[in-house]
């Protein structure tokens, strides 16, 4: 008899363990982060190729939206340029970018770059090599709509002898998903 109460008492703890193992009334949520759901990618793809030329750019980023007025990104960027019998180039780096709303249509920008420039020369008969960093400040505006900007922007650190870009001013198309 006693094996059986104390089976009895066995049988009811183990019952009770397993309901408030499955029970859901109590469950506290995880907390979960919305930093992801902050988040948007995009970048930059270029390919241009014509006779004996070809320029091949790769820019992926991403950006976080603080607020619907301030983003911060960072992305990666890497061009491959030949022109056959004159110069072929590796440029690649990182670079930042603050992205400011004051409105929805109008999207300002400060953007930091920081690339390394590898080029070798050819003429014919002998060729050098060119390789330095390029840093660039560029400070942009554009019209924005939905998830695409387009606009211009200015290189404050310019420098026409040193420089990947031939001109301070450069337009842009920004797409982020």
């Amino acid at each position: 008899m006693n094996n059986f109460k104390l089976s009895r008492k066995l049988s009811v703890i183990v019952l009770f363990f397993i309901g408030v193992s499955f029970s859901k009334a109590q469950t506290i949520p995880p907390k979960t982060s919305d930093f992801w759901s902050k988040v948007r990618y995009g970048g930059g793809f270029g390919l241009a190729v014509g006779n004996n030329f070809t320029d091949i750019t790769l820019a992926p980023g991403a950006i976080y939206d603080f607020n619907q007025y301030v983003s911060l990104g960072f992305g990666i960027q890497g061009s491959y340029i030949k022109q056959r019998n004159a110069f072929e180039s590796f440029i690649y780096g990182p670079n930042m970018i603050i992205l400011g709303n004051p409105i929805p249509e109008l999207q300002l920008s400060a953007e930091l770059e920081q690339l390394r420039v590898n080029t070798t020369f050819q003429n014919g008969f002998n060729s050098f090599k060119d390789n330095f960093w390029n840093t660039g400040l560029f400070l942009g505006g554009g019209y924005r709509t939905n998830n695409v900007t387009m606009g211009v922007r200015y290189n404050v650190l310019h420098n026409s002898n040193k420089n990947v870009y031939s001109e301070a001013w450069m337009p842009f198309v920004r797409v982020y998903f």
